[in-house]
């Protein structure tokens, strides 16, 4: 065997040509210096997040955010500037926009992919329009989604019912929608009477539904059991006919409040606060306490479409309103 003395191994070293990055000790410092720095991600990574219902697998899919400006300014109907203000404060959020994240969610097992909602299509703002990308990274394929269950018609939850181009967007599903939303937003009359603001969205509502066949869109009616395992509960007030949904299977449970309530901090902690999306204001508290009651009550989970993401955990009783707990994260199922 041949010895290299120290300096002929050193001799050596050198003479192998190196990747800067990979032995940076090795690099002069002023070299490294002249370096570009790579630039942040736009983007955070992947927003999904999955848990379990009995033999049910539940996906959250983040589709973004957008922003409400100047929450203290009518967006709570019946709360002053001040009240409102001290809310968003004493939850460590800023007074002057409200960051409201949209989330939708898919529900396998028993050879069945259900989505509850779809979110925007990325066709309303470009701060939610991520939903298609997520769905991907979970590995869910619109083609391979058997049943499409809309809460209600607002556009951040059907507006990716189609693509950019107006073709369906779930091919082979059946689209399943409370009898009591689609009349009213299918009603000529009510259309006609609605205030000016509200026609584009009776259009998109229509444009959104038109492009699957007739046959594949079903009603169901208050407290059906839509597909197996998710049992319908109509929560009219927010829209006509809006509907949140019961998950069993195995012993276990998962109340989805859908749009029961907007950001935790202002409509859980204050369930007597009326939000301006809310078109009938007084029935939409009247179910919202329902709900938060019946939940505190059996310690149910929740999950819900405006609530930070993922928007897993507990909602309690206090003394005065009630409180969002959002559940631990787990990496595991």
């Amino acid at each position: 065997m041949v010895k290299l003395s120290r300096r002929a191994a050193l001799g050596a070293l050198a003479a192998v040509p190196v990747a800067a990055p990979l032995l940076p000790h090795l690099v002069p410092a002023a070299a490294l210096a002249q370096q570009p720095a790579a630039a942040p991600a736009a983007q955070q990574a992947p927003g999904f997040y999955r848990t379990r219902v009995g033999d049910l697998v539940v996906t959250r899919i983040n589709d973004g955010q957008f922003a409400r400006p100047k929450p203290t300014e009518g967006f709570v109907r019946n709360a002053s500037a001040d009240e409102v203000a001290a809310a968003l404060r004493n939850a460590h959020l800023p007074t002057e926009a409200l960051t409201i994240p949209i989330t939708f969610m898919a529900v396998q097992g028993g050879g069945r992919t259900v989505l509850l909602d779809v979110g925007t299509g990325g066709q309303l703002m470009p701060t939610a329009a991520h939903g298609a990308r997520n769905m991907a990274a979970a590995g869910i394929d619109p083609a391979g989604v058997t049943h499409v269950v809309i809460s209600h018609f607002h556009p951040d939850h059907i507006g990716g019912l189609t693509g950019a181009d107006g073709k369906a967007a779930y091919p082979n599903a059946e689209i399943l929608v409370p009898e009591a939303e689609w009349a009213f937003w299918m009603d000529d009359g009510a259309m006609s009477r609605a205030p000016e603001a509200m026609q584009g969205t009776f259009k998109l509502v229509r444009g959104r539904f038109a492009a699957y066949p007739a046959e594949r869109i079903r009603r169901y009616g208050s407290d059906a059991e839509v597909v197996p395992g998710i049992q319908a509960i109509a929560a009219p007030g927010h829209t006509p006919g809006h509907t949140v949904y019961g998950l069993s299977s195995g012993g276990k449970q998962l109340m989805v409040l859908s749009d029961t309530s907007n950001h935790p901090a202002l409509f859980v902690r204050n369930p007597g606060w009326h939000a301006i999306f809310d078109m009938d204001p007084t029935l939409a508290e009247s179910n919202r306490r329902k709900l938060f009651d019946r939940v505190a009550a059996d310690r149910a989970p929740v999950v819900a479409y405006h609530f930070p993401f993922p928007g897993v955990g507990h909602i309690t009783a206090r003394e005065r309103g009630f409180e969002y707990e959002p559940a631990p994260w787990s990496s595991e199922l």
